[in-house]
């Protein structure tokens, strides 16, 4: 992959959910995070690398695409996630909504800490090292989601061992 030649680098992209609530443990919480991340794909404002979608953040490799800005497509994903988040929550766990009541001028509640991270990837070496992390956060001995990070479902650690993409979004980094 050769990343100098690239107008857009690609990134690592980590997003967590406000205060580190576990918000994320069940599926369908993470079907929306996967639903939305296919819906920038299929419109084509993204390519995505690498993912790990875990009980309380998430980490991405992508890269956003000519044409558009990456702070526009960030705040898009955030803000339609978080949307999508809130409607499940209350659809499922009203009584947990009021965990994600926030006394803010713009919004009654918030799901995602404000400050997200993104960290262009100027080098292989580099790209590989984070998506290694990503790949080993369910094994980590705080998690303990998985024995071996292919058998995690809501990441990338299976393509790259099988090249099994379950979910239809992922391209390898070397293409």
């Amino acid at each position: 992959m050769a990343f100098i030649n690239f107008d857009y680098h690609p990134q690592f992209f980590t997003a967590t959910i406000l205060e580190w609530k576990h918000l994320l443990k069940p599926d369908t919480f993470k079907d929306i995070i996967i639903n939305s991340l296919l819906f920038l794909k299929k419109e084509k404002s993204i390519v995505v690398y690498g993912f790990v979608i875990m009980p309380n953040h998430i980490h991405l490799i992508w890269q956003i695409q000519d044409g558009f800005k990456r702070e526009a497509v960030q705040q898009r994903f955030m803000k339609f996630t978080g949307q999508q988040l809130k409607i499940e929550l209350a659809k499922k766990y009203p009584e947990q909504l009021k965990n994600y009541q926030v006394n803010a001028k713009d919004r009654k509640y918030q799901l995602w800490e404000r400050n997200s991270l993104s960290i262009d990837l100027w080098s292989q070496p580099v790209f590989e090292q984070k998506l290694n992390y990503i790949h080993n956060n369910p094994i980590q001995e705080k998690w303990q989601l998985v024995r071996y990070p292919e058998d995690y479902k809501y990441s990338s650690a299976r393509y790259y061992y099988t090249g099994i993409d379950e979910f239809g979004l992922l391209t390898h980094y070397a293409e």
